[in-house]
């Protein structure tokens, strides 16, 4: 019922409270960024995961804060109803996706996203290098941005691709897997 409640409130968010941007430019900038990093990295996809991941980590850590602002989401009760607002609020909201919540470990602390779509891939064919098809994550910066915005909320998490429609599979299935709760810390020499 909280799934059902999820999705509802994803779609009205996303019609009344977001400003929409061209789906089209968003996947043209992005493919463009990753092209201009595969170049610049001399074709070292690992290095190229890395900085997309690190890319999406910085732009997480600010994003959660407008996800709140403008969805009104109130802190999760446990990391099951964190997925499913990931899932059907939070791609609806920003990129009008809604990928499937999954393949749930035994402890409830892993979860799988399942993509049937991916904007950031539209028109994407990774190059014909022998390597890329093997070793470039092309949407990594969601990975990122997954770990960003939840360590804002107290989550430590590790999310990465197991598999990629681009590089042949048959399907998109990002993982996340819930490390640990941190603690509010305080600066040192905070009252």
């Amino acid at each position: 019922m909280a799934s059902n409640k999820s999705a509802r409130d994803g779609e009205k968010i996303w019609k009344t409270n977001i400003d929409k941007v061209n789906a089209e430019l968003v996947t043209l900038t992005y493919g463009t960024m990753v092209a201009q990093l595969c170049s610049d990295l001399n074709s070292r996809y690992s290095e190229v995961n890395k900085q997309l991941d690190q890319m999406g980590y910085n732009i997480g850590l600010r994003l959660i804060e407008d996800f709140f602002a403008k969805s009104g989401a109130q802190r999760c009760s446990n990391f099951r109803e964190t997925a499913e607002t990931i899932s059907k609020i939070g791609f609806k909201m920003f990129l009008n996706i809604t990928p499937a919540v999954t393949n749930w470990s035994a402890d409830n602390k892993s979860f799988s996203l399942i993509f049937d779509e991916n904007p950031l891939a539209d028109f994407v064919e990774l190059p014909n290098d022998g390597r890329a098809q093997d070793e470039l994550w092309f949407s990594n910066i969601f990975c990122g941005i997954l770990r960003g915005a939840l360590e804002m909320v107290q989550m430590q998490v590790e999310a990465h691709y197991i598999s990629d429609v681009l590089r042949g599979n048959d399907t998109t299935e990002l993982r996340v897997t819930l490390l640990r709760y941190m603690e509010d810390e305080m600066p040192p020499d905070d009252e």
